[in-house]
């Protein structure tokens, strides 16, 4: 017992054994057979070999066993799932026919295949929640729904940060938008954001990621990771990274893109009221949708770094949610959006080739 306490206190002071996301958990050490008599064989953490993590705090076991994750948060998947799996498939399924004649239409489709890989990936989730935070599905199955979680819950931001540029292009420098390859510039900037994104993922798909807790008597899917392994000491810089790019950024971009055109349309002899007001509510529901997630990420790793304070994981796991709320309205968005400002738009498309296909 006091050798693990050193040993967690030893952990807790190195600089080069930084705490990976999620809760912070040890590795039990075991038993080795193949050198009795090498003492450092016996006592030392595997990386993928180890399975049994012991929880550094009270927190950790608190939140696992709490209503908030056990019941709200897999219910918020469950109304996800029902809301926005039927209406990806209908966007998918009434814009699939138009994608090699209207440009935004790949966006569109591009935006409902990603919501949908989400939602599909929270019926696992939703039942791992229910069943008391334990993971019944094996390990490949638990990194395959964390890479297609997090993988597309990135890919929907910059797929929306894609879809404000090209209305910035086209309402601001309509002349440049008009003499772009409109459908082949789109169908390369979704693919490079999947291929992107698929290649970050990869860290996901390698690293273990469920792990048994003794003392809750349960088997945790990438909610708690070890400390003492060397394969995640690299997770926080890994994820810091994918925060910045992943979040930040289409945030950033949007939020430009939005306020200049804006400005641009205010200026305008034309009344674009409407188009105005549709737009700012799809920018406020992006806003409010993933900002607090960003946010909160960041900071989450940001404790980890300088205090190794986990605490802000629960809060992610909250905010988290809106994330996947977003991917249910998104089709409700595009067809408010296309309804609402379709009669606004003949002008930007005379002058800019600007379509009435929206987000």
């Amino acid at each position: 017992m006091a050798q693990g306490q050193k040993q967690q206190k030893d952990d807790h002071n190195n600089t080069g054994g930084i705490r990976p996301r999620t809760f912070q958990g040890y590795a039990i050490p075991i038993q080795l057979p193949l050198l009795p008599n090498s003492t450092e064989m016996q006592t030392r953490s595997i990386g993928v070999a180890v399975q049994d993590l012991a929880l550094l705090t009270n927190s950790s076991a608190l939140y696992l066993r709490s209503s908030l994750s056990t019941r709200a948060i897999p219910s918020i998947y469950v109304v996800s799932i029902v809301i926005g799996v039927p209406a990806n498939i209908a966007i998918l399924v009434s814009i699939g026919t138009k994608v090699r004649m209207v440009s935004a239409a790949i966006l569109c489709c591009s935006l409902a295949a990603s919501d949908l890989l989400l939602l599909l990936s929270l019926l696992l989730k939703a039942h791992y929640h229910f069943s008391g935070n334990n993971w019944t599905f094996g390990e490949a199955a638990c990194r395959l729904t964390t890479a297609c979680f997090y993988g597309n819950l990135y890919c929907s931001a910059h797929t929306l940060a894609c879809m404000s540029i090209k209305r910035y292009l086209a309402v601001v420098h309509p002349f440049f938008y008009k003499r772009l390859p409109k459908r082949s510039s789109t169908a390369w900037s979704c693919l490079g954001v999947w291929i992107v994104f698929s290649l970050a993922m990869l860290p996901s798909l390698l690293v273990h990621q469920s792990y048994h807790i003794p003392q809750l008597g349960i088997t945790t899917c990438h909610d708690v990771l070890p400390l003492d392994a060397s394969t995640h000491n690299f997770l926080v810089y890994y994820n810091i990274g994918l925060t910045l790019f992943g979040f930040l950024l289409p945030l950033l971009v949007t939020a430009a893109c939005f306020g200049s055109i804006v400005w641009h349309l205010n200026r305008s002899h034309h009344d674009w009221s409407l188009y105005i007001k549709a737009s700012t509510l799809v920018f406020l529901i992006f806003v409010m949708c993933f900002s607090p997630s960003s946010c909160i990420h960041f900071l989450h790793y940001l404790h980890i770094y300088t205090s190794g304070d986990d605490n802000f994981y629960t809060y992610f796991n909250v905010v988290v949610c809106l994330c996947c709320l977003h991917c249910c309205m998104d089709p409700f968005l595009f067809m408010l959006v296309s309804r609402t400002t379709g009669s606004r738009l003949y002008f930007m498309s005379h002058k800019g080739k600007m379509l009435s296909i929206s987000t």
